[in-house]
């Protein structure tokens, strides 16, 4: 009995906290709207160091099909990325591409096998390989192409207990304004929060990822994060309320991105 009381309590503590951060927020949240689903194919390696210079140059095999894809509008955006923040049993690349539906996705992955630009020397060198699928319902990008970008991902588990439209109302309410606004004066050229499509992680992940045209824009998304949160106080503690910080992670990375 005793515990149905603490669950029935936190229950409701939490429904408080979410409903009063969302009533200071509903100016805000009005403005957001949830966009159509864009799917991201992400193919992580851990590369020998030895074999980095010849992982940038292999990077050509695909730029032709990329480019050709997004001017198609089969791709919307993509880009390849070097791991900055290097972990024991981490990757150290990746290549990605955005697109707007998933067959469009696996279409583009269908030609580079055919190409045979997947089964280059280098890439059968890797120690450790795997592949992500995510979904995205909020993002945005300035169009373009940038060579000097970084690119900050961090996931997160939601709570057992959060509810059901948790990253909905964390994006609208919160992320998605702050992002917007660091879009608009060019400290960001990207963002979008993923949950995955294909499911290889533990369901109730998700994951905030922003590129910044340079390493002092990383400076400037940490400082609009701790003035966001000094002018709305129910923030952090809604947003802790519905995630399990252990598993929480941070990846950097230096990031090549093309956005349509």
């Amino acid at each position: 009995m005793k515990k149905l009381y603490c669950r029935a309590t936190a229950a409701l503590c939490l429904v408080a906290t979410v409903g009063m951060w969302s009533a200071v927020a509903n100016a805000q949240s009005a403005e957001v709207k949830e966009k159509p689903r864009m799917y991201t194919w992400v193919a992580n390696w851990a590369i020998p160091r030895a074999k980095w210079a010849d992982m940038e140059k292999s990077r050509a095999g695909t730029q032709k099909i990329l480019e050709d894809a997004v001017a198609s509008g089969k791709l919307v955006g993509y880009g390849d990325d070097t791991v900055l923040v290097h972990t024991a049993e981490g990757v150290t690349h990746d290549a990605w591409w955005s697109s707007m539906s998933m067959a469009a996705m696996f279409n583009v992955l269908e030609e580079i096998h055919k190409a045979g630009a997947a089964v280059t020397p280098v890439l059968e060198s890797a120690t450790k390989h795997y592949d992500e699928v995510y979904v995205s319902r909020f993002y945005n990008w300035h169009p373009g192409a940038s060579k000097t970008a970084y690119t900050h991902a961090a996931s997160y588990k939601f709570k057992a207990d959060a509810p059901d439209d948790a990253l909905e109302t964390l994006s609208k309410t919160f992320i998605v304004p702050m992002l917007e606004k660091l879009l608009a004066d060019g400290s960001v050229i990207e963002y979008e929060i993923d949950e995955e499509a294909v499911h290889t992680e533990s369901p109730g992940t998700f994951w905030i990822v922003y590129i910044t045209p340079n390493a002092e824009g990383l400076d400037k998304v940490n400082n609009a994060l701790r003035d966001a949160l000094k002018a709305n106080p129910l923030a952090s503690p809604a947003f802790g309320s519905m995630v399990d910080f252990t598993p929480h992670r941070d990846y950097i990375s230096r990031t090549n991105a093309t956005y349509k």
